[in-house]
C-alpha cells in the first residue's frame, strides 16, 4: 500500500507534461504531502506556481547537471521521482554531449544525491526508445536505466531503493504527434507521415502517473516496470484526427523506428508478468538477497513486447474518443478510451 501522507517528494523536471500531471494527482490524493518541484525554467515555474500555489509545492530552480544543487534539493526528501531529461530526438542528435550531460550524468547525480541523503525510494522515467536504441536519446536513456538499476548496489548499506518505469508515447504531450498533426492541419490542411506501416505504444499522462505510483508501492530496488498498454497505427491516428485529409509520406527520419519495443526477448529471461505490468528484474547477485514479486509469473522464453505484435489495439473509434477528451497536454478526463490496465495503489 502506498501512502504519501506527510511525505516530502522531490520531482525533477517538475514543470514538464508529466510533472504537472504528477503534482495534480498527488496534491489531490495526499493533501498534506509536500512536493519540491525542481527544474531550470523560471518562467514555467512561475506559471506552475500560478496553477498550484505554494502551500504544498516548493519551487527549486536547479539543473540535474549540477551535482551540488541536486544534493541540496534531496536533503530531507522521502521520495524522488526523476522526470527531467532532454527528450527531443533531433535536439539530442544535434547536441549530443548536452544530451549525455542531462540524461546520463544527470541520472548519476540523482542517484548519488538520493543515496547520500538516504532517500527511501527513487523512481526514474524511461522510454521505449531505450530498448535497442537507434538514436542518441534512446542510448542516453538506456544508460540512465543501467545507472539506476546498478545504483542499488551502491545503496546496499542504506535504506535507499531505486527503480525505473518504461513506457511509450504519451498522447497529446508537448512535442508528440497529436499536437504536430493539429498544427499541420491548422496551417495547411495536410498531414505528414513518415511511413504508413508505423505503430506506436500509447499511454495518457494520468496513466503514466499511475504507473509511477504503482512502482513506488511495489518496488524492491532494481526493477524496470513496464505497463501493458495499447498500440496504435499512425495511419489510424491520422484517420481519427482528419478523415480524408491529404497526406504526404516522407520516409522514416534518421533515428526513427517502424515499431517500438518495450520488452526484449533477452530481458524476458529475467522478467515476470505481474498482471497489469511486466517487471524486468535485475540480473545482479544482490537481487537474490531481496524479496519481491513472488506472486508474479515468469514470462515465456523468447517473449518480446513490441508495438506491432501487441494483442491490444486502439482502432479509429477508440482513438477518436480519446482525442475528444484530451486537452492538448495529454490529460484525459474520466477513464479515456483504451485505458492501460495500470492499477492505482490504495
Amino acid at each position: 500500500m502506498l501512502d504519501l501522507s506527510g511525505a516530502t517528494i522531490l520531482l525533477t523536471g517538475g514543470t514538464g507534461s508529466f510533472g504537472t500531471a504528477f503534482v495534480e494527482q498527488v496534491l489531490t490524493r495526499w493533501p498534506d504531502a509536500v512536493i519540491r518541484l525542481y527544474s531550470r525554467d523560471e518562467l514555467k515555474q512561475s506559471e506552475t506556481r500560478g496553477r498550484f500555489g505554494d502551500r504544498q509545492v516548493r519551487y527549486l530552480i536547479g539543473d540535474v547537471r549540477d551535482r551540488a544543487r541536486m544534493s541540496r534539493a534531496a536533503q530531507g526528501a522521502d521520495v524522488i521521482v526523476h522526470a527531467a531529461a532532454m527528450k527531443q530526438v533531433p535536439a539530442c542528435e544535434y547536441n549530443p554531449f548536452e544530451a549525455v550531460r542531462t540524461n546520463v550524468l544527470g541520472a548519476q547525480h540523482v542517484v548519488d544525491a538520493a543515496i547520500d541523503a538516504k532517500v527511501d525510494r527513487v523512481v526514474a522515467l524511461s522510454t521505449d526508445k531505450a530498448v535497442n536504441p537507434v538514436n542518441l536519446y534512446g542510448a542516453t536513456k538506456l544508460c540512465a536505466e543501467k545507472i539506476f538499476v546498478q545504483g542499488n548496489a551502491y545503496a546496499a548499506q542504506s535504506s535507499t531503493r531505486l527503480a525505473c518505469v518504461r513506457y511509450g508515447n504519451v498522447v497529446g504531450s508537448r512535442g508528440s504527434v497529436v499536437p504536430l498533426f493539429r498544427r499541420q492541419l491548422a496551417e495547411s490542411g495536410r498531414l505528414t507521415l513518415t511511413d504508413e506501416r508505423m505503430t506506436r505504444f500509447w499511454i495518457t499522462l494520468p496513466q503514466a502517473v499511475d504507473l509511477v505510483l504503482y512502482a513506488l508501492a511495489r518496488m524492491h530496488g532494481g526493477e524496470i516496470f513496464i505497463p501493458k498498454i495499447p498500440s496504435m497505427r499512425v495511419v489510424d491516428l491520422a484517420d481519427a484526427m482528419a478523415p480524408g485529409a491529404p497526406r504526404d509520406v516522407i520516409g522514416i527520419r534518421p533515428g526513427e523506428k517502424l515499431h517500438e519495443v518495450l520488452l526484449t526477448a533477452d530481458e524476458a529471461r529475467h522478467a515476470v508478468d505481474a498482471g497489469d505490468v511486466y517487471v524486468v528484474l535485475p540480473e545482479h547477485h544482490w537481487w537474490e538477497e531481496t524479496a519481491g514479486h513472488a506472486d508474479a509469473t515468469p514470462v515465456p522464453d523468447g517473449f518480446e513486447y513490441s508495438s506491432d505484435a501487441n494483442d491490444w489495439w486502439l482502432d479509429e473509434a477508440g482513438l477518436r474518443e480519446m482525442l475528444a477528451t484530451t486537452d492538448g497536454l495529454g490529460r484525459v478526463s474520466g477513464n479515456g478510451a483504451g485505458a492501460p490496465r495500470v492499477p492505482v495503489p490504495a
